[in-house]
């Protein structure tokens, strides 16, 4: 019998916790530091677009607001730009993971390693498939209701990279996403001390800041989200189902997007 307890409110071991003030203050600096560079710096200005659209004269869901948009006006150079985006994002979670291997946290007890692929895979997957379908479902109703604004996953022209593009930038995302806000964050606080309930809703309501430019319906959807995805990797250990599952979420959102865009009527 699944223990429902243990799995909404589980409490780990104190082992990791720094006793020591000045390394403490050290680590609050460091999250800081991390945050206003990367997703931190992404919510603050999410949060600026909004009340940015709140002020506009007409509602939410009649205006649109595009992710992944061109970024020069020759094609090559466009390419060019968003690989280097792609390059970001990577480096990206790849600072947080260095940090925590400073600190003395190695791949597999983030769940990094590669000693579980098949079972990480399939377990990516059918995260996807659970958090997919509601997740567009939710969004559709927010913006019927009025609380998200129409999200355009992609505007890249038709080229021939476009599909390598955004396939690459879908995987760029999921990487620095959830090394950052949940293998970093959620360490680095059971670092600090605190409880995992209290860690997994910071890092969920983070995650959401930096999806309020799509609305209220895009911080709900991303917050809930962050629940999900924190608390599996709490229980499991495993970061890389996780990285899989929002890789599959992104792809079929830029590219589906971008196949069925003014080809369907029940896409805003």
């Amino acid at each position: 019998m699944v223990n429902l307890r243990a799995w909404f409110a589980p409490e780990r071991p104190g082992d990791d916790l720094i006793q020591d003030p000045a390394q403490r203050r050290l680590v609050w600096i460091e999250l800081l530091i991390v945050f206003a560079v990367t997703l931190g710096l992404s919510g603050l200005s999410s949060l600026v677009s909004l009340v940015d659209a709140l002020l506009q004269p007409v509602a939410l869901n009649q205006q649109t607001v595009a992710i992944n948009v061109p970024q020069a006006d020759l094609d090559l150079l466009d390419f060019i730009k968003q690989l280097l985006g792609v390059i970001r994002l990577v480096a990206w979670g790849a600072l947080g993971l260095y940090l925590l291997y400073r600190a003395g946290t190695r791949l597999h007890q983030v769940g990094l390693d590669g000693r579980r692929k098949g079972r990480d895979a399939a377990a990516g997957v059918g995260l996807a498939a659970i958090i997919g379908l509601p997740g567009l479902v939710f969004y559709l109703v927010g913006h019927a209701i009025g609380i998200s604004l129409a999200v355009a996953p992609s505007t890249l022209d038709d080229s021939w990279w476009r599909p390598i593009a955004l396939t690459l930038l879908a995987a760029g995302n999921a990487w620095a996403e959830e090394v950052l806000v949940v293998g970093y964050l959620i360490t680095r606080m059971r670092h600090l001390g605190f409880r995992e309930n209290s860690s997994l809703l910071f890092a969920a309501v983070v995650r959401g800041s930096y999806h309020l430019y799509q609305g209220f319906g895009g911080f709900i959807g991303n917050l809930v989200m962050g629940l999900v995805f924190g608390r599996v990797w709490q229980r499991t250990g495993r970061l890389w189902p996780l990285v899989i599952a929002h890789t599959l979420l992104d792809f079929v959102a830029f590219v589906g997007y971008s196949l069925l865009r003014g080809k369907v009527s029940w896409l805003p």
